[in-house]
């Protein structure tokens, strides 16, 4: 187990627990929906259910226990027995130690230097981020559970939010918990910064991460995809606003009001031309285009309004088995192209929108800054079509192509084929002249490829050769003799 408690409750109602829990979650989040919970529930050490599912909510069905009560009624069923008040009132407390074994283990963890404690030796107090602490690997493997207590208990959600872990752009892959955040927030900070992605890796190299990393402000990075919305259901922490830095409206804080409305009003005369081009060109697909000074190195991003849909939702709502397509588009937030008035990308853009705004290229061009932007700010293309048409004129451009037709196909000679066919006709006359020469290895040749009835006559005429030879070599070289008729 990695933590237990034993505990006597008195006052209006009187019960003893026992309650742990255990090393591994195993196959818990496969059946989370129906798993029970392993709460057995006895009145006056009589054992009444295995798993009563009434003591605990369904976040806490990881916890393991046991429950004696002798202020229950015995002769009652079941089912009346559920909607006793006494369960409610035992069921509050219940939970309450939970939450508290919890946090002590949170704020707790030893480690011994020792192999035994006998031998005297000191034990060291882990740090509340090591892996080996023991809510760390509590965490690893029911930290969902956690997430689903913010989003299902309003009432037990402030402490549920200090039990929370997130891995941060600050904290070298470890997890930390929201108030070691606030601890570490500069004097100016006021809100909590969190952005949320597929991976840890997408999200570290977000566009949305720069101005956060030039300013040295930490980013809670939530990559799995109950973490968005149990950041929604907590809302704040501590008065502090959790803030997504891939919505509008941002603001760090740290910098004077009265330059940066000045300077966004400079910036937003200087380029109007083009924002005005690109709001029509990208009608229907955006609500407004702007420009902004919400990224450095990145020549646009798209943001969704306050309380929309993020990119990493709608990425989560198209992945659902029973996700409506009609019912996704009317989810689907109001996006918002904001541009970096810095960029020379941008400049170079609004001079050529400035003297030609129907030239085939600039238009291609304005609607790669939408396609980039729109890829790197976590969205899903859905023109894929459109997107490889331009991106070929694109390249074409590039190249000086003159002109996009095909080249005329490769012909293929038809006398390389012919001569092919002489050298293996040649091939194979050779092959039969070297099979049917004549006398003693030419025999034997035909003898290999010969039916059984030639093999016997090459036989008898291979015994007459060799008793020729036979004879003509004892003679002297002479004529040689007839040869012997076959016996009869």
């Amino acid at each position: 187990a990695s933590t237990w408690i034993h505990f006597k409750a008195e006052g209006e109602v009187e019960f003893r627990s026992i309650i742990y829990v255990p090393s591994d979650a195993g196959n818990l989040y496969d059946d989370y929906n129906t798993r029970k919970t392993g709460i057995k529930l006895y009145v006056r050490k009589v054992l009444i259910s295995e798993d009563f599912e009434d003591l605990l909510p369904r976040y806490l069905n990881f916890v393991r226990g046991v429950v004696d009560s002798d202020d229950l009624p015995l002769n009652v069923s079941r089912e009346t027995l559920q909607h006793h008040k006494i369960l409610k009132v035992m069921g509050k407390k219940v939970v309450r130690k939970v939450l508290e074994m919890l946090r002590k283990m949170a704020t707790g963890g030893k480690k011994s230097l020792s192999d035994s404690e006998e031998e005297g030796e000191e034990e060291t107090e882990l740090a509340s981020n090591d892996p080996e602490h023991p809510y760390i690997k509590f965490w690893e493997q029911f930290g969902k559970s956690i997430k689903m207590g913010v989003m299902e208990d309003a009432a037990n959600r402030s402490k549920l939010a200090k039990l929370l872990r997130f891995k941060t752009s600050t904290s070298d892959d470890k997890y930390a918990s929201l108030d070691d955040y606030v601890n570490n927030m500069p004097a100016w900070q006021t809100d909590v910064y969190y952005i949320a992605a597929e991976s840890m890796d997408a999200a570290a190299k977000s566009p949305f991460m720069e101005v956060a990393r030039r300013k040295g402000i930490e980013v809670l990075y939530l990559a799995e995809p109950i973490d968005e919305y149990c950041i929604q259901n907590l809302g704040d922490f501590d008065g502090h606003k959790m803030q997504s830095l891939t919505k509008e409206g941002l603001k760090f804080g740290d910098e004077d009001e009265d330059t940066i409305k000045k300077r966004t009003k400079a910036y937003k005369q200087a380029f109007k031309p083009l924002t005005k081009f690109m709001k029509k060109l990208f009608e229907g697909k955006v609500a407004k285009v702007t420009v902004s000074q919400r990224v450095e190195a990145s020549p646009s991003v798209i943001v969704t309004s306050q309380y929309g849909h993020s990119a990493n939702m709608e990425r989560i709502v198209r992945a659902q088995t029973f996700a409506n397509p009609e019912a996704y588009k009317q989810m689907m937030a109001a996006k918002t192209l904001e541009l970096n008035p810095r960029h020379p990308i941008i400049v170079q853009l609004r001079d050529l929108i400035v003297e030609d705004a129907t030239k085939q290229s600039t238009v291609d061009l304005a609607h790669l800054v939408y396609d980039t932007a729109l890829l790197a700010s976590g969205f899903q293309h859905d023109e894929t079509e459109d997107f490889a048409a331009r991106m070929n004129r694109v390249i074409a451009n590039t190249l000086n192509l003159d002109s996009m037709d095909l080249v005329e196909e490769l012909q293929i000679e038809e006398e390389e084929e012919e001569e092919e066919e002489g050298d293996r006709a040649g091939s194979r006359g050779r092959s039969r002249s070297r099979g049917g020469g004549g006398g003693g290895a030419g025999g034997r040749g035909q003898s290999r490829r010969g039916t059984r009835a030639g093999d016997g006559r090459e036989v008898a005429a291979l015994t007459s050769s060799s008793i020729s030879h036979t004879t003509s070599a004892e003679g002297g070289g002479g004529a040689s003799p007839p040869l012997l008729p076959p016996p009869p």
